[in-house]
């Protein structure tokens, strides 16, 4: 399947990033010389997407700049300047911009590095794993043991067949969300207009057994932090180095 829409979710305050999100929206702080958000518009684009949909809140008239300069693309906007509608209730809304066929969603400051050459991008094993007639969500997923700048904590189970399930120390076969994934849109149809947690999502797709995740090839970085910041530098220079 190749999928051709995407959402980035790119609206949160960045609350944690304070005083570098004073007078900058995370997105655009850049790692490595480059904006967060363009780590995932790059491989989106690389993967063949045409055209995505970012919500903007906090800074939002540097966002919508930053967007329009980008030339990959066909980027919409979805504006959340009024209110900020959660994880939850900003991809649904955004969501409505985009046809019915499967999206990929992407976080706007998480991102990867390491990928193997010649082989397919993980976007792309992404939405060739995704199965609309048993899936809900496909999610990326990575071991713990393959991030920088996480909590330290699995969020899923995985099985064998790929099927999620909530961490459970008993069952093992902890993953990380890797914070991409695709979505059957339909399955927000019955979504509320304000804001709400895609958790409550998350968990109804589990209880039918249609939550699903795909192993991230390389290594995966998040930045919450300002000392983040420099944890994955460091790691992107590690990577080149070896490379």
């Amino acid at each position: 399947m190749t999928i051709k829409q995407a959402m980035v979710l790119a609206a949160g305050l960045g609350t944690r990033m304070r005083p570098i999100t004073d007078t900058i929206p995370k997105p655009l702080v850049k790692i490595a010389g480059k904006p967060m958000i363009d780590y995932a518009l790059d491989a989106l684009a690389e993967a063949g997407v045409e055209q995505v949909v970012v919500n903007v809140h906090h800074h939002a008239d540097q966002m919508e700049a930053h967007l329009r300069d980008y030339g990959k693309l066909d980027i919409l906007i979805s504006d959340e300047r009024d209110a900020l509608m959660n994880n939850g209730g900003g991809l649904a809304k955004g969501l409505k911009l985009l046809g019915r066929d499967p999206v990929f969603v992407m976080n706007s400051d998480l991102f990867w590095i390491g990928e193997r050459a010649n082989q397919p991008t993980n976007l792309e094993r992404l939405a060739g794993f995704f199965d609309i007639a048993r899936m809900d969500f496909g999610m990326l997923c990575v071991e713990l043991d393959k991030t920088t700048g996480h909590n330290g904590k699995n969020d899923f189970s995985i099985a064998e067949d790929g099927r999620l399930s909530r961490y459970d120390v008993v069952a093992g076969n902890g993953v990380v969300y890797a914070g991409t994934l695709v979505i059957n849109p339909s399955v927000l149809d019955d979504a509320p207009d304000e804001a709400f947690n895609i958790n409550t999502y998350y968990d109804k797709a589990i209880a039918r057994g249609r939550l699903y995740g795909a192993m991230l090839d390389g290594h995966w970085l998040t930045v919450g932090t300002p000392e983040a910041v420099g944890e994955a530098e460091e790691a992107i220079r590690t990577f080149r180095a070896f490379a």
